[in-house]
């Protein structure tokens, strides 16, 4: 159950989806439930005052600003439910990627459920969450889960960055382009390109919202 007079939040780009898990959090114990249908709208719903306990978030946000697909646009906004003080978000989607799901519990999303699966697994899964316990991950992603984690593993991580590289990655969140980010390192484009690409190596992911994401999320950028 959700705490007493607690906040959820449900980001979703399909109003039905979003009336069901309304529904479904209110019958969990929320007080109120606030729905967004995607990252502009989300930011500003994420500022409710009182206590605030879950949000549900789809991974694959449109964003108008960019119309390309990025099946994980929806990891940009961790880092603000962080600072406005939701303690727990779960994954509710249809993506299966391996570097989506490993990116998303790297960057602390407490569980990863399927849209696909039954309401039992949503329910396990928030349940899951709210008890502060282990992180819960779907069994229809167990293999998703597995590759993301061995395509990550050995020399990699946030913590095997290089001082260049956090640099870079820290002018990467002040959201410079890769030839302002050379004009400040005194590095050519070409060169900025290539220590992306091994930042990208080493976070298990290419995605520059999802590196930033990962960057604050393991305190080596801010």
């Amino acid at each position: 159950m959700l705490p007493p007079d607690a906040t959820a939040l449900v980001v979703d780009p399909a109003p039905l989806l979003r009336e069901a898990l309304a529904a479904r959090l209110r019958a969990l114990g929320a007080r109120d439930v606030e729905e967004a249908a995607g990252l502009e709208e989300a930011r500003v719903r994420a500022h409710v005052s009182g206590p605030r306990a879950l949000c549900v978030l789809d991974v694959d946000l449109p964003d108008p600003a960019h119309p390309a697909r990025d099946p994980a646009r929806g990891l940009e906004l961790l880092p603000v439910l962080r600072a406005d003080g939701w303690p727990v978000t779960v994954v509710l989607t249809s993506v299966t990627d391996p570097a989506v799901v490993r990116a998303a519990f790297l960057a602390g999303v407490r569980g990863y459920v399927l849209k696909s699966s039954p309401l039992a697994v949503l329910t396990e899964g928030l349940q899951c969450a709210l008890a502060g316990g282990d992180v819960y991950a779907d069994p229809a992603i167990a293999g998703s889960l597995a590759v993301g984690l061995l395509q990550g593993a050995g020399d990699a991580g946030p913590g095997t960055l290089s001082a260049r590289e956090v640099d870079i990655l820290r002018l990467v969140a002040e959201g410079h382009t890769n030839k302002e980010i050379g004009d400040v390192v005194d590095l050519s484009a070409l060169t900025v390109k290539s220590h992306l690409a091994r930042i990208a190596r080493k976070l298990g992911t290419g995605d520059r919202s999802h590196m930033v994401a990962l960057g604050i999320r393991s305190g080596v950028i801010s």
